[in-house]
C-alpha cells in the first residue's frame, strides 16, 4: 500500500478537502440551482458531472506533475513554492471577497439528466481557479524525491472525490433549507470564508517553512 500517504497527510489533506467542499462556489450554486428549478435527480446529475471532472483534473496533475518530477525536481520545487504563493492569494480572496453563492430558482423547460451532468462537468473543467487550485494544490502532499509521488497524487485526487460526497449530498437533498439559510445567515459563510484562508495560509507557510531548512 506504498501509495497511500502517511496518517498525518491524510489528516490535513482530509481536514482542506471538507473546508473546500463546504466553501460556496460555482459549482455548489449550480447543484442547489438546478436542485431548486429542476428536481433533486437534476441537482446529482449536476453535481456527478462536476465530480467526474475533478477525476479528470487530478488525472492530468498526475501525468503532469509525476513527469515534472522525473524531468527536474527543482521545477517541482518551484511548483511548490508558486502553489503556496496560490494559496495564500485564495486566502487573502476568502476573506477580501467572500464566497461566491447565488443559487436562482427559475423555472424553465425541462433539463435532461445527461446534459446536467454535461453542464456539471463543464463548470468544473472549465473553471481555471479549480485548474489552478488542483495544480497546485495536491503536489503540496508528495515529495519531489518520493518514488510512489503518482500514486499517492491518485489517491489524494480520489479521496478528495469520496470526501466531498458526504459534504454536498445533504445540500442537494435540503437544497432549499440550505439556499436560504445561507442567504439568511451570512455570518455563517463569513465563517467559512475565514475557516477557508486560515486552513489554505497554514498550508503555504508550512510549505515555504519546510523547503527554507
Amino acid at each position: 500500500m506504498s501509495f497511500i500517504p502517511d496518517t498525518t497527510t491524510l489528516i490535513q489533506f482530509a481536514i482542506a478537502t471538507v473546508i473546500l467542499a463546504i466553501t460556496p462556489g460555482p459549482d455548489m450554486t449550480l447543484f442547489v440551482s438546478r436542485t431548486l428549478s429542476q428536481g433533486r435527480a437534476t441537482g446529482f446529475a449536476s453535481m456527478a458531472g462536476a465530480l467526474c471532472g475533478t477525476l479528470i483534473h487530478t488525472t492530468l496533475v498526475v501525468v503532469g506533475v509525476s513527469a515534472l518530477i522525473v524531468a527536474s525536481p527543482m521545477a517541482f520545487f518551484v511548483l511548490k513554492i508558486f502553489g503556496a504563493g496560490y494559496l495564500v492569494f485564495l486566502a487573502w480572496q476568502a476573506i477580501a471577497k467572500g464566497s461566491a453563492f447565488s443559487p436562482e430558482k427559475k423555472t424553465g423547460p425541462r433539463i435532461s439528466l445527461l446534459r446536467s451532468w454535461a453542464a456539471g462537468l463543464g463548470v468544473n473543467l472549465l473553471n481555471p481557479k479549480i485548474i489552478l487550485f488542483f495544480m497546485t494544490f495536491l503536489p503540496q502532499f508528495v515529495s519531489a524525491h518520493d518514488p510512489n509521488a503518482p500514486g499517492k497524487l491518485f489517491f489524494l485526487g480520489s479521496m478528495f472525490i469520496v470526501l466531498s460526497i458526504p459534504v454536498t449530498v445533504p445540500m442537494v437533498l435540503a437544497a432549499e433549507k440550505f439556499s436560504a439559510a445561507m442567504k439568511a445567515s451570512p455570518r455563517v459563510t463569513r465563517v467559512v470564508d475565514y475557516l477557508f484562508a486560515g486552513v489554505f495560509s497554514a498550508f503555504a507557510l508550512k510549505i515555504l517553512t519546510a523547503q527554507a531548512k
